[in-house]
């Protein structure tokens, strides 16, 4: 922590050596976390003499803003009545019925200074300490950065300096996240994309912005699990958050030439390969192979093939926590939500494009989902008799479909229409990727080898694959034929046009 305190960007920087304390704070909620499970946050710090109560809440869709309140209190212990009107209404009644109850508590050494920049003014807090929660501790040792003025541009600067200085990990998880999972004894939460909100009249300018920040949130979401290691839906939703990234800047090449997009998609994908592994062996392992097990009881050599698959596993997650730790990785989050929050894009795109970026977001949408949708229609020309060639080709193509969907169908009004569209649209890609599933497992259980241990048993789950392909055929048509059936949202916005 010296060697950050001592970083060119704090020492050219800083007003003075800035103000030390010690913080004492206790987290409160009720024995249900009524409040944590509303987003909700309600905690009493001890500073020397002085106690302060503080109700913080998450700002929705917005990773790096919270509301704050702060009153002063008697003493470690909270009082309900300064909190309420900062808690909603609805959640009154059940902080009535339930007493609030000390979760865990954070002891932090900090050190606090004010930096000065010409974008603005951020306070970086030096904090080293630990979360106890019973007889359960975690260390606390990182740097938090609060802007006080100016532009949100300004942390990303200092942020980025400090990654070129030395080895740091971007996140926004709270202390309060940690200390309720510390007293849970549960690995971070892995959550899923929240669904966009786009109004109608929106220019393509801010539908821009409102979608990469959506990627960036789902992606610093998905790092803690991910790093973390002991919940498999971290790798996994981090790399579905790598690969909205990616197909979120693609979607930007249809305004013209952006410099940057192609370095950013190609961290993206770097990042995403060396995460890939992890999430094979996962899915092998924890669902491959005991449902074929389970159903296959009589064939032996499970066993053995799952303490094989185990230690490919192990590799994987090596190699994959090596990537999340890498500077390299530090940098790109950090250059990324930097290039976001400043809307890099509009520096980017040709001054004859920049027009574009002002038209109304509905009008680039149906002419980029009509097109899309009309390359799925082409791969799938001739399904029945279509060989596993061009049905990876047209999974590929049905998963930017999806991702554009995503993206762009809250656009539309026909909210019922768009629904029922992205129903058939995520049913027809489900059912495309159990062929690409079976082609992993095949890859998996090659690299495994053949020992005589556990031969019958990968015999045994090549069989049970390829007699699976054969029977999910129908049902793949049916799917199909359903999908094509669906009337697109975007066709009746366009006739009004």
């Amino acid at each position: 922590m010296a060697h950050f305190n001592d970083a060119p960007v704090i020492a050219a920087n800083a007003r003075n050596k800035g103000t030390r304390k010690h913080l004492k704070s206790v987290y409160y909620d009720t024995a249900e976390r009524t409040l944590r499970r509303n987003g909700l946050s309600l905690r009493v710090r001890q500073s020397g003499s002085r106690f302060v109560q503080t109700v913080k809440t998450d700002v929705e869709d917005d990773p790096l803003r919270r509301g704050e309140w702060e009153a002063s209190v008697q003493s470690l212990a909270p009082d309900l009545a300064l909190a309420l009107p900062f808690i909603p209404e609805k959640l009154h009644s059940h902080l009535d019925a339930q007493p609030l109850e000390a979760v865990f508590t954070a002891d932090i050494h900090r050190h606090a200074r004010m930096i000065d920049l010409p974008a603005g003014t951020v306070e970086v807090a030096f904090d080293q300490g630990v979360l106890t929660a019973g007889e359960r501790s975690m260390p606390v040792s990182e740097i938090e950065l609060e802007l006080k003025s100016g532009s949100a541009s300004t942390i990303y600067e200092i942020a980025l300096r400090l990654a070129e200085h030395g080895a740091v990990r971007p996140s926004i998880r709270t202390k309060s996240a940690r200390g309720f999972d510390l007293a849970a004894d549960k690995p971070p939460a892995a959550r899923r994309p929240r669904k966009l909100r786009l109004d109608p009249s929106v220019a393509l300018d801010e539908a821009f912005a409102t979608i990469l920040r959506a990627c960036f949130l789902h992606l610093l979401q998905s790092l803690p699990a991910a790093e973390d290691g002991r919940n498999p839906e971290g790798v996994h939703q981090l790399r579905v958050a790598l690969r909205r990234l990616r197909s979120a800047l693609d979607l930007m090449r249809s305004v013209g030439t952006l410099s940057n997009l192609d370095a950013l998609r190609s961290e993206a994908k770097w990042l995403a390969q060396d995460l890939s592994a992890a999430r094979d062996w996962d899915v092998f392992r924890l669902e491959t192979l005991p449902t074929i097990a389970k159903a296959c009881s009589a064939v032996t050599g499970f066993d053995a093939l799952g303490r094989a698959a185990a230690g490919r596993q192990s590799d994987a997650y090596r190699k994959a926590h090596h990537a999340l730790g890498d500077r390299r990785c530090a940098m790109f989050l950090i250059g990324l939500g930097g290039w976001i929050e400043t809307r890099g894009w509009r520096n980017d795109v040709a001054a004859e494009d920049l027009g574009k970026l002002s038209e109304p977001a509905v009008h680039f949408a149906q002419r980029v989902l009509s097109a899309q949708y009309a390359k799925v229609l082409k791969r799938g020309r001739r399904f029945k008799s279509l060989p596993a060639e061009e049905l990876h080709r047209l999974r590929l193509a049905t998963k930017r479909m999806r991702y554009l969907g995503e993206f762009l169908l809250p656009l539309f009004a026909d909210g019922k229409s768009a629904r029922k569209f992205s129903r058939r649209l995520a049913a027809l890609q489900e059912e495309l990727g159990a062929f690409n599933d079976m082609a992993v497992t095949a890859s998996l259980l090659d690299g495994l080898g053949a020992e005589p241990d556990s031969a019958i048993a990968a015999a045994a789950i090549a069989g049970w694959q390829a007699r699976a392909s054969v029977g999910v055929q129908p049902s793949l048509q049916s799917t199909w034929r359903d999908f094509t059936a669906a009337r697109v949202p975007w066709s009746r916005q366009a006739s009004q046009d």
